[in-house]
């Protein structure tokens, strides 16, 4: 079943691995097939190097019930779950611990668009989110991780900003596939270590204009976007 989307996901978890975004079994990718209302996702703690295609868990979109594979599926999947559910244009997500992006969320800061690397990729600032109530961690954990997120983007496109910072935790990411989401976290990885870096020279700088930041996200982004070559058809 989903034989395809399972080769994918296997591969976009690799590509974590091999980018040094997670390292033993740290971390986790899925992809969703929406006709089908099937998510795949990577299965709890099983070693990078060991994995395989077929280990990846398929699980019902509503109902979160395993349908193929006998390996539990990794202890974030409510996140992802409940992300695929409030965003319909995502097909993929992703969790690391890659380090300069938790240590943004250990301190609790979203990171600023500081500059034009950070806008070609994050239209404006990457949320922290709020930390989670004793409750909400006691009631269902990962259920309300999305929670958090999803309160962060109640005034967010999310397809604009594909990430965001869990309070005391560590980075999602997002995008149309599972690979566009590994994508969007090696990049998100890239501008905390940059942000980070540059305050350490200059511990007043403040995020750039709108105007550059706009400029930028929508030269690749918008509706009249000229960055890169036409796809032909």
């Amino acid at each position: 079943m989903l034989d395809e989307l399972k080769r994918r996901v296997y591969e976009a978890n690799m590509e974590l691995f091999n980018r040094k975004l997670a390292i033993y079994t740290w971390g986790n990718v899925s992809g969703i097939d929406r006709e089908k209302g099937l998510v795949v996702i990577k299965p709890s703690g099983v070693p990078y190097e060991t994995m395989k295609a077929e280990d990846m868990v398929v699980l019902s979109l509503e109902t979160g019930e395993v349908v193929e594979g006998d390996l539990r599926p990794s202890s974030d999947t409510p996140t992802h779950l409940e992300l695929y559910r409030a965003w319909p244009q995502v097909g993929g997500v992703v969790h690391t611990h890659s380090p300069w992006a938790v240590s943004w969320a250990q301190a609790g800061r979203g990171i600023p668009a500081y500059g034009t690397t950070h806008a070609d990729y994050f239209y404006g600032e990457i949320p922290c989110t709020r930390d989670l109530t004793e409750e909400e961690i006691n009631e269902a954990y990962e259920f309300h991780t999305a929670t958090v997120i999803k309160e962060a983007f109640a005034d967010r496109n999310p397809m604009h900003t594909p990430g965001v910072l869990c309070k005391s935790h560590g980075p999602f990411t997002w995008g149309k596939t599972p690979e566009e989401a590994v994508y969007n976290s090696a990049v998100l990885e890239q501008v905390a270590m940059m942000a980070a870096q540059a305050l350490t020279i200059n511990p007043n700088m403040q995020p750039a204009g709108q105007y550059i930041i706009a400029k930028h996200f929508l030269r690749k982004h918008g509706p009249n976007a000229y960055y890169g070559q036409e796809k032909k058809n």
